[in-house]
């Protein structure tokens, strides 16, 4: 008969066994571990410094004096400031919903897959693939005044010598064509994903029920596309007031002219913190900004989640 000793020696050591579900979570966290350290260092940590930096008066040169809220007090005496909000607030309006059609049209389009299909997308998303200053600079050159591509074509159509970027009525339009030029590629993908979840029998009992493509695209389309185009219009709307992209094509094709008609938010906080060295400032428009963003957020989600705009 054995001993205890050698029953106890004789068995193997208990091994800490994780369930399925629970390997999974961590591998789900380790992926995003590498995103999230990189939010909260380059993201984060400079909002967190913005911050601190906004109640001083900062001139470039390593001194500091606490000044309080005065930064923000002279924002409301500062009138270029609430020029460039409303340039900002009105590129939003009109790059949202510009955004939204060309990225829905262009999927629609392409849909279908084929070899033709595959090379339209791969038409649409080259865009994404130059740089923004690149950008800017074709751009700049198809609208130069009575030489550029676009003004030629607009004196061809009866519309006279029109200057697109010298222009005040014309110049924050023009920038907003090219941006979505080159963003409507990316949101094509999305909601061409969109699409493609949505379960083809769905079409079909329509079209056996004797419905068109409108009335399949109202009724079926878009009340299932209503998670990607939150998606969309929220990404688009928080880009389009940060001036993420905006922000290249405004600083090469006009430097914010003329007569600051395309001035962004995020182009004067460019000019205050570099060219005039007003860090102090400069950090209290883009804390500001940041305080736009959030509410801008927490509307979109308010409008469709938790308000009237249900999605189930």
């Amino acid at each position: 008969m054995a001993t205890t000793s050698q029953k106890v020696a004789g068995t193997k050591p208990a091994t800490l066994r994780l369930s399925a579900r629970r390997r999974e979570a961590i591998a789900g966290y380790l992926f995003v571990l590498p995103d999230a350290l990189g939010l909260l260092v380059f993201i984060g940590l400079p909002m967190i410094l913005a911050l601190g930096i906004s109640v001083f008066e900062v001139d470039g040169f390593g001194n500091f004096k606490f000044v309080g809220l005065a930064n923000y007090a002279r924002m409301w005496s500062d009138a270029l400031f609430w020029q460039s909000l409303k340039v900002t607030l009105v590129f939003a309006v009109l790059l949202v919903p510009l955004l939204y059609v060309a990225g829905l049209g262009l999927a629609l389009l392409v849909q279908r897959n084929g070899r033709f299909n595959t090379v339209m997308r791969a038409m649409f998303f080259a865009p994404q693939m130059v740089s923004l200053v690149v950008v800017a600079l074709v751009w700049q050159l198809m609208t130069v005044d009575k030489l550029g591509l676009l003004t030629r074509l607009l004196y061809s159509l009866g519309l006279g010598s029109v200057s697109l970027l010298g222009n005040p009525n014309f110049a924050l339009f023009t920038v907003t064509g090219a941006c979505v030029w080159f963003l409507m590629g990316f949101y094509m993908l999305i909601f061409l994903g969109g699409l493609q979840d949505i379960p083809k029998e769905y079409y079909e009992a329509a079209r056996i029920d004797g419905a068109g493509r409108v009335q399949s695209f109202w009724y079926i389309t878009l009340p299932l596309l209503r998670p990607t185009s939150f998606f969309v219009l929220l990404v688009s709307a928080v880009a389009a007031v940060a001036g993420a992209q905006a922000f290249d094509l405004v600083y090469v094709m006009t430097r914010g002219g003329p007569a600051n008609s395309t001035a962004l938010l995020i182009t004067y906080i460019y000019q205050q913190a570099f060219q005039y060295s007003a860090f102090g400032y400069a950090a209290a428009l883009a804390t500001l900004l940041v305080i736009v963003l959030m509410a801008v957020t927490v509307v979109f989600f308010f409008l469709t989640r938790g308000g009237r705009f249900q999605y189930e």
